[in-house]
């Protein structure tokens, strides 16, 4: 049994404390198998929790989520260290001067009144402090990692930045018509490699829209795969209303069910807006 002091609350050093523990020889047989390879999925599935937890404002979810991802950073931190490579003082000590040196409106005699003036000036220091000589070197620099309608929302953006953009969301949408034009021709040729160069270009067309129009692509398909889960589901138990089964159902019987299922949503949105009515009526009263 590994000693360690109760507290009646815990700090950070507490919690470094805690994962060499874990790591030691004398710890925990799972902790100290992991590399910073073993655990990189676990640092992306705590980081879209934490997300989750934001989007859903539920503060206590909030808390326990974000100290998850503190949990990884520590623990990455505690590898490092037992490698000589650095440790979470490092850690600290580099995006303290990150911040320092990219905020000079701030921590310097720089001006910067309004939010562009600060984007513009965090994004040329940035530019400074990488290397990046060109604006290719910019747009390479997106983490390939980033989920890809992420990634290339910022691609575009940055590609922006010097001068490679739509006009607007109109002409960004014509170029959706003509990438769905050649998607139909690449289908209709049976290349699938070709298939999926003008399906990507498609998708592609379809997150420079969503940045013209001020839409996060990620989120709205997000949103949309939620609301076909929903939908699906109701379809389902309308399906199972009747006594019948999905999967025995041709796709013509399913598109009925799902219209049914689509004016229950859209009857119980009715509702929802007139009782809000109603309720904001009785409040002014």
């Amino acid at each position: 049994m590994v000693e360690f002091e109760q507290k009646p609350q815990y700090g950070i050093a507490d919690l470094q404390e805690i994962v060499r523990l874990l790591r030691s020889p004398g710890g925990c047989p799972w902790d100290r198998e992991q590399t910073h390879t073993s655990i990189r999925n676990d640092f992306l599935e705590e980081a879209y929790e934490a997300v989750e937890a934001i989007d859903l404002l539920d503060m206590p979810l909030m808390r326990e989520e974000l100290g998850d991802v503190l949990l990884q950073v520590v623990f990455h931190c505690c590898l490092a260290e037992e490698e000589a490579q650095f440790d979470f003082a490092a850690v600290c000590d580099e995006i303290c001067k990150k911040l320092i040196v990219r905020h000079p409106h701030v921590f310097g005699d720089v001006k910067a009144e309004d939010t562009d003036t600060v984007l513009k000036n965090w994004d040329a220091i940035k530019k400074e402090t990488k290397g990046q000589e060109t604006y290719a070197d910019t747009l390479s620099s997106v983490a390939k990692s980033l989920p890809a309608l992420t990634r290339a929302q910022k691609v575009g953006k940055r590609a922006a930045r010097a001068g490679m953009d739509f006009d607007d969301a109109a002409a960004a949408f014509d170029c959706v018509r003509a990438e769905r034009a050649e998607l139909q021709a690449a289908i209709a040729e049976g290349d699938k490699a070709m298939i999926e160069e003008e399906l990507g270009d498609l998708l592609f067309s379809c997150v420079n829209t969503a940045r013209h129009l001020g839409i996060d692509a990620e989120q709205a398909l997000t949103k949309a795969t939620g609301k076909f889960i929903e939908r699906f589901a109701a379809t389902e138990q309308l399906v199972s209303a009747d006594g019948k089964n999905m999967p025995d159902l041709s796709i013509g019987e399913l598109d009925v069910y799902w219209e049914n299922a689509k004016e229950h949503e859209r009857q119980a949105q009715e509702q929802q807006i007139e009782q809000e009515n109603t309720q904001e009526e009785n409040n002014n009263d």
